[in-house]
């Protein structure tokens, strides 16, 4: 059996070990565009801030490929596929056949609508890309961020730690308006306002200024803000330029089964670039997190090298410090407007404190947590395995909530 694994990524790195597990004796090709052995992608902030070296990224070392027996190709990108044909052309102009194949290529950074030609103008996605940014930190003064999410933030705060001077742009109303609601956004946009940070919402870049290097920015507003680095952060979109959709079906993202297998059988997709049932939602979804890449590539390492093993689903969650806010959310936070859907909340500003919990009926299906965070634990297991509430709802409040106190 001939295995080929697009992508160098968690997803990639845990579909190839799944395989091997599997199958001691099959070929196995892992194409990055990256020339480097997988490393950690959400500790790059961590270089940027400078605490830890690049030395810390890698999640696997250099005998990888060759401990399992894999045939890497890296610093390469698949230009297209003939699905009909099992191959794959690659931008070098070489081409490589598969017996079944895995898409991982991830996720692209999202773009932005104003040109982002001049020099130290950086998209934060990948190490190479972090490392350029290193090399212009000596002569930053002043840095202006794109996008009030989580690689906003994060690329906001290691900048800040550096003693820069940073503005974060946010089109909505708040930060992380993706990730919580409007409470939750506020305290911590007074959060990022308090440590020095100066946020600016509901506008965006419409274009750069600069010859040599970028000077300065033109916002929506009709204003002027001047800077000397510019982070985008404004989210990702799966990495599906090469994808026949007239052979494999892609919504956002690449569209699974619950075996991670796409339209086209033989074919499989896993992480970023993997459309599959959100468990809240009950819909298509791309949750784009570390653990997910993980599961998925595991289920579909083990698909491809025949074993039948079904993903019940994906849920987004993530926990995040910002500064003196721990913070946690999971499952479907901003739910409409919508008479199924149950609210619960309580804010304490003394102890600034937040939680917020979503109900569909008897269902967790989405949590907010805002410092105390500790029970998070016990509702992401609530959500992600839909146990019912069989206790009262407002209990899940708790700050100290327990297991057996669910009980009845």
């Amino acid at each position: 059996m001939n295995y080929v694994i697009i992508g160098n990524g968690i997803a990639g790195v845990s579909a190839a070990e799944s395989i091997r597990e599997l199958d001691g004796s099959g070929s196995i090709f892992m194409i990055s565009d990256e020339p480097v052995v997988p490393y950690c992608r959400p500790m790059i902030s961590l270089v940027l801030e400078g605490v830890i070296s690049p030395s810390k990224l890698p999640i696997r070392d250099s005998g990888f490929y060759e401990a399992l027996n894999i045939t890497p190709v890296l610093g390469n990108r698949v230009a297209r596929m003939d699905v009909d044909a099992k191959i794959l052309f690659l931008s070098d102009g070489k081409t490589l056949s598969y017996d079944t194949l895995l898409i991982a290529s991830g996720a692209d950074p999202r773009p932005i609508k104003a040109p982002a030609s001049l020099p130290n103008i950086f998209f934060m996605r990948n190490q190479h890309q972090v490392l350029k940014m290193l090399e212009a930190l000596p002569q930053t003064r002043r840095a202006l961020v794109l996008g009030g999410g989580l690689v906003g933030f994060k690329a906001a705060s290691s900048l800040l730690h550096r003693g820069i001077d940073v503005t974060m742009l946010i089109r909505s109303g708040y930060p992380l308006s993706l990730q919580v609601d409007e409470i939750a956004g506020g305290m911590i946009l007074a959060e990022l306002t308090r440590r020095g940070l100066n946020v600016r919402v509901g506008v965006e870049v419409t274009g750069f200024k600069g010859t040599d290097t970028v000077t300065g920015a033109f916002l929506s507003d009709g204003t002027e803000v001047s800077c000397n680095l510019v982070i985008v952060g404004k989210g990702v979109l799966p990495s599906v330029s090469f994808v026949p959709r007239d052979r494999i079906q892609v919504d956002l993202g690449i569209v699974v089964d619950d075996h991670l297998q796409t339209s086209c059988p033989g074919i499989f997709a896993a992480g970023d670039v993997a459309e599959f049932m959100d468990i809240t939602r009950k819909t298509r979804w791309v949750n784009a997190i570390w653990p997910e890449a993980v599961a998925q590539g595991r289920i579909a390492g083990m698909n491809m090298a025949g074993r039948c093993v079904s993903h019940k689903g994906s849920l987004s969650r993530n926990v995040i410090r910002i500064f003196d806010l721990d913070i946690l959310a999971a499952g479907w936070v901003n739910v409409p407007d919508d008479p199924r859907f149950t609210v619960l909340s309580e804010h304490n500003r003394r102890l600034n404190t937040y939680r917020r919990l979503v109900f569909e009926g008897d269902r967790l299906i989405g949590a907010t947590l805002i410092n105390q965070i500790e029970t998070g634990g016990i509702l992401t297991a609530m959500i992600q395995n839909e146990i019912p509430v069989r206790v009262s709802k407002r209990k899940l409040l708790e700050p100290h909530l327990s297991p057996k106190s669910l009980m009845f």
